[in-house]
């Protein structure tokens, strides 16, 4: 009879033991990694940005991001600060120097007698934001294409940014041209092969409101699962900064559409703005992930940006608006009744969930400060204005834009600073 085999157990016990040279080999090999792990994370890879940086689940290790040259200084909070009023080097640019930006926001040339928003500069607490240079994002973008995609607010950061580089180019050396009945603005910076481009796309999602020109829809309708519609337009881009906000805010609950705006019988849904939203969210999350190389692309997406519709909201008479508002609020907790923060948690839910690093551009509690800074009545008019309207200002305020130079020139300052020292 045989001998019985030996346990599987007791077979690995016997493999297991370890001559004296190889165990002190291990411990001293446990030893070095415990003392200088943190300097092996430092080389072989870095935490994923999250609060105020890189929106994306935490991951051990990762490539140094695209354009990255340096990053921000530990524990500093570039969105959380105050403004300071900076009559030396600021504005960074004149109105009238800048000739693209459109007439909705060159208050100057249309009567505002203050330019007083223009002065303002933001201060993180305890640390500093980099100064824009203008010569590194240029040559940055050397052979490349940046985009903004998504509403009038986001076209009026995508002008900033025009204007805080076109004076390095000479003039038969840059271009801007409209295509596509308007939905897509190309400015061309010839000597540097590069492209900064806007895209209009108010919800991302195809919509009723997809003309670029006529798109003043009360009833304003989504399409599900529709991002392919825009997003065959952004594919190759190097540099893309989405905005979506303005547009959801209705008042009601969203209609999404199921199946196509082609077919003779349309099945329409309501749901609320939270769950629209989220579901917009989590298409170009999607998109972002099959289209976007992270080796070689960045891509941010800026925060609501506030309205100053109510000065009860600061404190002020009620009936009024940011007409006639020269002055910054200066409660750190101020919050526009406007600002959704519901809107704010469905967008931390679902880009915590993402596996490809998106910055987040908080700007809205720095730019809620900035009731002075809006267009307000300093604008080209869409529609002569009756005698009722003239009679009261307030009545016809723009309450959502932005005057350039202004506020929006900060907000490309903190891309600036999230695009080079994440």
């Amino acid at each position: 009879m045989k001998p019985p085999l030996p346990s599987s157990s007791s077979a690995v016990l016997r493999k297991a033991r370890l001559s004296p040279y190889l165990f002190a080999l291990l411990a001293f090999i446990v030893f070095v990694a415990i003392l200088y792990g943190e300097d092996f994370m430092c080389i072989f890879g870095q935490l994923e940005p999250i609060p105020g940086g890189a929106i994306s689940r935490p991951v051990k290790k990762r490539e140094k991001l695209p354009f990255a040259i340096g990053k921000t200084e530990e524990g500093c909070d570039v969105f959380s600060g105050r403004w300071f009023r900076d009559e030396l080097n600021r504005p960074h640019y004149e109105e009238s120097e800048c000739p693209y930006i459109q007439p909705q926001l060159t208050c100057q040339e249309h009567g505002r007698p203050d330019r007083g928003y223009q002065k303002w500069r933001w201060q993180p607490h305890g640390c500093d934001l980099p100064s824009f240079n203008a010569t590194l994002m240029l040559e940055s973008l050397r052979g490349k294409r940046m985009m903004f995609v998504g509403d009038s607010l986001n076209r009026g950061q995508y002008v900033s940014m025009i204007c805080l580089l076109h004076r390095l180019i000479p003039e038969d050396g840059k271009s801007m041209e409209t295509y596509n009945n308007d939905a897509l603005t190309v400015f061309r910076a010839k000597d540097y092969n590069a492209t900064i481009e806007f895209y209009w796309a108010p919800f991302l999602l195809e919509s009723n409101s997809d003309n670029a020109v006529v798109h003043r829809i009360s009833d304003r309708i989504v399409r599900k699962g529709s991002i392919n519609k825009h997003g065959k337009h952004w594919k190759g881009v190097d540099i893309l900064v989405f905005n979506t906000y303005l547009w959801w805010m209705t008042g009601l609950d969203m209609k999404i559409l199921k199946g196509s705006f082609e077919d003779d019988e349309k099945e329409i849904i309501m749901v609320s703005t939270e769950d629209a939203y989220r579901m917009a969210m989590r298409s170009l999350l999607r998109w972002v992930r099959k289209n976007m190389d992270r080796k070689k692309t960045r891509v941010f997406f800026t925060s609501m940006s506030p309205t100053h519709a109510k000065s009860i909201d600061w404190g002020g008479e009620p009936g009024e608006n940011c007409y006639n508002q020269t002055s910054l609020i200066e409660d750190p907790d101020f919050w526009s009744s406007d600002c959704r923060k519901s809107i704010m948690k469905v967008i931390g839910e679902v880009f915590s969930k993402s596996k490809f690093p998106i910055t987040f551009l908080n700007i809205t509690q720095l730019s809620s400060y900035r009731k002075d800074a809006h267009t307000s009545i300093y604008k080209k008019q869409w529609n002569p204005l009756t005698p009722e309207q003239l009679a009261n200002p307030v009545s016809y305020a723009d309450c959502v834009h932005w005057c350039l130079p202004g506020l929006q020139d900060t907000w490309n300052e903190l891309l600036f600073a999230k695009l080079f020292y994440p």
